[in-house]
């Protein structure tokens, strides 16, 4: 039975910082498209509207829900399959798209950021951009579209087998990452971050092999150390300076600047390189972590209704979580 013509719950953002829990047409399912009902993971650039975030917006890029209804000429899916959501659409006909460079594409949308996501009771999504899962959970599953980006970032990083890595953050995408890499024949993964349960869960999942618990007011003399340590420093270093290979990985505000020497650069024949979301990832990233090969159990340490979206924000600021789900 269709469900469009009624209402849904949704969050709506009518600007970056201003929203609210407002009732929403259900969205229709057209040829070709699936309706699923589940959960989302949170983002607080979104909120901040950094990125590249479009307002008025339903956010939610992170999906993965239950099929409830099925358009026409729909195959390969049923009524209750569990599905994560490719949030990323390319427009397949500009410059970029037509010679195989997605990703570039100069009309690049993405569901939650430019367009409506997952902070609704349902959402549609065309049938190539969904992904059956079967052994994680729908909080777990939150991860699976950072995963897909840790995906895009080892293969632009294509580290040879042995390398050595520094990493610096644990959030939940640096810690799929680093479990990537040891996969991938790392040889040694150094992560270093803040005190606090991020780097708590690091350790439980045993990411990195060894650990830098920086003291957020005087970390000076750890730097010092590690740099003592590591003479001569490591084959890549993620959000970084120093090393063979340099990638910037994170979501930084557009204003953010860095100064490097170009020198040191020429001289040291340092590589620098960018790692920004992803576009066929998600097979690869499904089969890891619902293998279970990428340990992602923990890492969602709170959920919280859709009605209760402010608390889930002030936790987020709290430096007190790692990975928020929303349960609309």
């Amino acid at each position: 039975m269709s469900k469009s013509g009624g209402n849904m719950k949704a969050l709506w953002y009518n600007a970056p910082r201003d929203f609210e829990i407002r009732q929403v047409p259900i969205p229709k399912v057209g040829d070709g498209e699936v309706m699923i009902k589940g959960v989302c993971g949170t983002d607080q650039h979104i909120h901040e509207g950094e990125f590249i975030s479009k307002f008025p917006l339903i956010p939610g890029h992170e999906t993965i829900g239950t099929v409830v209804e099925i358009g026409k000429d729909v195959k390969g899916f049923s009524l209750g399959d569990r599905c994560v959501a490719d949030a990323g659409i390319t427009c397949d006909t500009c410059f970029y798209c037509r010679r195989g460079q997605s990703l570039l594409c100069e009309n690049f949308e993405s569901r939650g950021v430019t367009q409506s996501g997952g902070f609704a009771e349902y959402v549609v999504y065309k049938q190539h951009k969904l992904y059956k899962v079967h052994n994680l959970s729908d909080e777990d599953s939150t991860l699976l579209e950072p995963a897909a980006c840790a995906i895009h970032g080892l293969d632009k990083l294509n580290p040879p087998v042995g390398i050595e890595v520094l990493l610096l953050g644990a959030g939940p995408t640096g810690l799929i990452l680093a479990q990537l890499l040891k996969l991938n024949g790392a040889s040694r993964i150094v992560i270093a971050a803040n005190k606090g349960i991020k780097m708590d869960i690091a350790k439980q999942l045993d990411a990195g092999d060894e650990y830098i618990e920086l003291d957020r007011q005087n970390p000076e003399a750890q730097w010092k150390k590690l740099k003592d340590d590591n003479p001569y420093g490591f084959d890549a270093v993620i959000e970084a300076t120093g090393g063979g290979t340099l990638m910037m990985y994170g979501v930084y505000e557009n204003k953010a600047l860095v100064h490097w020497p170009p020198s040191k650069i020429f001289g040291d024949e340092i590589r620098i390189i960018g790692s920004f979301s992803q576009t066929y990832c998600f097979p690869r990233a499904v089969a890891y972590l619902d293998s279970g090969k990428v340990k992602v159990k923990g890492m969602v340490t709170d959920v919280f209704k859709l009605d209760d979206y402010q608390a889930a924000l002030d936790k987020m600021s709290s430096r007190g979580a790692l990975k928020i789900c929303i349960k609309p």
